[in-house]
């Protein structure tokens, strides 16, 4: 791998990082005033301004979730925010927060609640991305669209928008965990307080789980900070497997085929730090009692508040201080903590605690897991009588943070992350800029840290008497605690934010040769020639000024005339039996999807399918005229299967816009001569395993006590980008999540689509989907997702759900489809469907089995 270096040819990338919850601003970040809000927050922001301050990198945007609640602070509803200024000749554009609106507007959503509102985000940045790279590419590319170098995922949710986003345009995404779900889970199982169905009601904890799948699925590369988050955290996956992924990088360095496995590339890159603030006053040169006399008065200069604010609680300031810091998170473990303080007789004879939880006004009004840390924390101080010895302050501002860290420096202390698990560590390395010797849970980050920086110990977090006895060696032992000063401020140039860039592009540099070098093209508005597109109206004008009713001037009223050649107009396009000639693709205002899955019981097509084609397009005409709207036709069957099904219905096949077929990984234009669209084919093809899972689909989906003939190829529908195979009727078949489970753990990424009622099995693309292809034609014809209407049923196919959220608008035909596939999705211990779907979406509409009542409920929806 070649390191990063812009000598070379000049670049101007643009990279696209997410990191959609919590409250993420650029100053005076309120860390710890939620279990939202903490580090994940600071590192994005940091990561974001350091990459914009990297030679070659054009912009950055951190994306994240616009919240405009009463709840918080003015700033988290601006829609753009500027974090790096870029100087003067440096051939940037900095580093900018760019809010998308995603769910309820007035609320602050926390992470757990968000799964839902997914969809809604991804539409949401991947129009901004495109305005974006349209944008860039005027200034910097010669109007070419500059899309982005890469889209990070920042935790599990933002990860699955950054796989969406990476498919909708064939861009090379990266991931990091933050921590993990399955690691979570496992450790919540441990404890023992809750079930595995409560784990799942209260932290949503499947659904993440999937989130992380499709991250690992889709992502070229995992960003860890340590070897220990690959082997003991990802390794717990079914997409991940450490020694599948070594041999499958050694055949490809070799030259031999991976047989269509893939594993994504895991990279250690420490987390990088700002430490231009560490001033060269943070020496030890003055101690605090030279600072403070024996009656807390200053002697030298002024203290800074905090300083005061943490002091007040000691009966004696000048003993050591053992510094925590996180926000009040049960799987911070401080009342591990605490208990092993109050118990250790000698570490209380010789240090203070200093306890920085967060911010907080009243204990009762946070939230439950927060207020139950802090109720246990006062209640052991209270058992243990710590009174003079613990401190525990209500506020901190995150600029005065370096001066707790130089509070703890100056008396001699200790800091301690005592966390179940640590994915980061990033206070680690804080404490160590500032000359502080560090305690650390040996679960995560800090083993790498401290195997780096040499300046602490590493302590079983469940083991408080192991706690107590590092803490107290370090406390008592001052040639020990000098050493470990001295070894951190030496190793800590390793956790710079320019070093941090540096291996981090090199890295993506490194996997973009394995991507595709294809990128969406947006296709240009064609300009019509005068003659051309005016031929008709000048007809038509010179008609009214003849057959009208003339004024005493001869001439036609100037409304009237106006309103009648709007008209005529308006009804030439809609009885032109070819109105893509006047309204090609580009020009459409909206787009009218039908995708309703109409199949009786043994999957074939029903009348009521024709039926409401007939009415969508009737209920088009009426409302904005045929030719300003495109139709869109989206199933689950193959081409032969859809003309067949369209043989008796009222409508044209030139009709049609766009038929999508075999579940969205199939798409043809009948205006330009009905053939396959190979850009579209191009586009999904990325990680499609094609003749290798051929096979293996039939022997994966099939239960063990299955017959031989349950599942069989159906070659007469299959593609070049699909396979599909007839299920026999009363067969038991695997869901999707099993098989797709089954493909994970072989390296095999596709997507799996049960389909007209349960009687067939879509293999597809992983990018392939009825949804990911109207975000294609969104891009591609420039029509805004807001702008497209999606007709389903209240029933459908395995991927119904994916087509009701989003920014589109969705109409449900009540009793249009009388058998669907959904119960094979996914099992019991599977995510449910209101982490899918908004239980309450403005942009959702139902429409009763009167399909004439479609006029109507398009008005509800401001289509009129």
């Amino acid at each position: 791998m070649q390191i990063w270096s812009d000598e070379e040819k000049p670049r101007r990338l643009y990279i696209v990082l997410i990191s959609m919850h919590g409250l993420v601003r650029g100053e005076n970040m309120e860390l710890g005033r939620d279990s939202d809000t903490g580090g994940q927050v600071k590192y994005v922001v940091e990561l974001a301004r350091a990459l914009a301050n990297t030679k070659g990198v054009y912009r950055v945007d951190l994306l994240t979730r616009q919240i405009s609640s009463p709840e918080v602070d003015y700033s988290y509803g601006e829609p753009i925010e500027m974090l790096a200024c870029p100087p003067d000749g440096s051939g940037s554009c900095g580093a900018y927060i760019v809010r998308i609106p995603c769910g309820p507007r007035e609320k602050y959503i926390p992470k757990e609640s968000l799964w839902p509102y997914i969809p809604e985000f991804v539409d949401g940045a991947l129009s901004h991305i495109v305005n974006m790279a349209r944008a860039l590419g005027e200034q910097v590319n010669g109007g070419k669209p500059t899309w982005p170098y890469v889209i990070h995922g920042h935790y599990a949710d933002a990860g699955e928008v950054a796989s969406h986003l990476s498919g909708a345009l064939n861009v090379p995404m990266v991931l990091t965990g933050h921590s993990l779900g399955r690691n979570k889970f496992e450790q919540l199982l441990k404890q023992g307080r809750l079930s595995k169905e409560d784990i799942n009601v209260t932290y949503k904890i499947m659904r993440r789980i999937e989130a992380e799948e499709l991250g690992l699925d889709a992502t070229e590369m995992v960003v860890t900070s340590t070897k220990q988050e690959i082997e003991e955290q990802w390794g717990l996956y079914d997409g991940f497997d450490i020694k599948l992924e070594r041999k499958l990088r050694v055949r490809r360095r070799r030259g031999v085929s991976c047989m269509g496995r893939h594993m994504p590339r895991m990279v250690v890159i420490p987390p990088g730090m700002d430490f231009s603030y560490v001033t060269t006053h943070d020496s030890l040169e003055g101690d605090l009692k030279s600072l403070i006399g024996p009656d807390r008065t200053q002697t030298k200069r002024n203290l800074p508040p905090i300083w005061s604010e943490v002091m007040r609680f000691f009966t004696n300031p000048h003993k050591p201080t053992i510094l925590a810091l996180s926000r009040p998170d049960p799987k911070k473990n401080v009342t591990t903590l605490l208990k092993a303080f109050g118990e250790c007789q000698r570490l209380r004879e010789l240090a203070n605690l200093t306890l920085i939880l967060g911010n907080r006004d009243d204990i009762e009004e946070m939230s439950n897991s927060s207020s139950v840390v802090l109720t246990t924390v006062l209640k052991l101080i209270d058992k243990y009588d710590l009174y003079g010895q613990v401190a525990y302050p209500k506020h901190h501002k995150q600029s005065e943070v370096p001066d707790i860290y130089r509070l703890a420096a100056k008396t001699k202390g200790v800091f301690i992350n005592p966390a179940l698990v640590e994915p980061f560590g990033l206070t680690l390395i804080e404490a160590a800029a500032y000359g502080l010797p560090v305690v650390a849970t040996k679960n995560g980050g800090p083993v790498d840290i401290l195997k780096a920086l040499n300046n602490g110990l590493l302590v079983d977090p469940h083991d408080q008497k192991a706690i107590a006895d590092a803490l107290l060696k370090l406390v008592a032992d001052k040639n020990l605690w000098t050493e470990c000063r001295k070894n951190g401020l030496k190793n800590i140039h390793r956790f710079s934010w320019p070093e941090h860039c540096r291996n981090y592009l090199s890295h993506i540099e490194h996997c973009r040769n394995r991507h595709p070098t294809s990128r969406l093209e947006i296709t240009p508005v064609p300009e019509e020639p005068m003659s051309d597109s005016l031929k008709d109206v000048e007809d038509l004008s010179l008609r009214f000024s003849i057959e009208g009713d003339p004024k005493l001037n001869g001439e036609l009223d100037a409304t009237t005339r106006q309103k009648k050649l709007i008209e005529a107009i308006t009804q030439a396009a809609s009885f032109n039996g070819n109105t893509n000639v006047t309204y090609s693709p580009g020009r459409r205002q909206m787009l009218f999807v039908i995708a309703v899955d109409c199949y009786d019981c043994n999957g074939k097509s029903t009348e009521t399918f024709q039926e409401i084609i007939k009415n969508v397009m009737k209920a088009a005409g009426s409302c904005l005229g045929l030719g300003r709207i495109g139709f869109v036709l989206s199933t689950g069957s193959s081409l032969q299967e859809t003309m067949e099904a369209l043989r008796y219905c009222p409508v044209n096949i030139e009709d049609f816009d766009a038929i999508i077929c075999n579940s969205g990984s199939e798409m043809y234009c009948p205006w330009r001569d009905m053939v396959a669209d190979l850009d579209y084919e191009a586009h999904v093809g990325y990680r499609w395993p094609g003749e290798n899972v051929r096979s293996m689909a039939i022997r994966l989906a099939k239960v063990e006590d299955g017959a031989e003939d349950d599942v069989l190829e159906y070659v007469q529908a299959s593609g070049s980008r699909s396979y599909s195979y007839i299920i026999k009727p009363g067969a038991k078949t695997r869901k999707v999540d099993e098989i797709r489970q089954r493909l994970r753990m072989r390296g095999i990424r596709c997507s799996l689509v049960y389909t007209r009622a349960a009687s067939r099995l879509n293999v597809i693309p992983l990018f392939a989907s009825r949804k990911q292809a109207l975000r294609y034609l969104s891009v591609r014809w420039g029509i805004d997702l807001s702008k497209i209407v999606v007709f389903v049923g209240e029933k459908g196919d395995t991927d119904y759900e994916e087509l009701l959220a989003g920014l589109h608008k969705t109409l449900i035909m009540r009793g249009s489809v009388e058998y669907g596939s959904e119960n094979l999705l996914c099992g019991q211990d599977g995510f449910k469907r209101e982490d899918i779907i908004p239980q309450e979406s403005p942009s959702l509409r139902f429409v009763e089995e009167n399909y004439e009542n479609l006029s109507t409920a398009l008005e509800t929806l401001g289509i009129k």
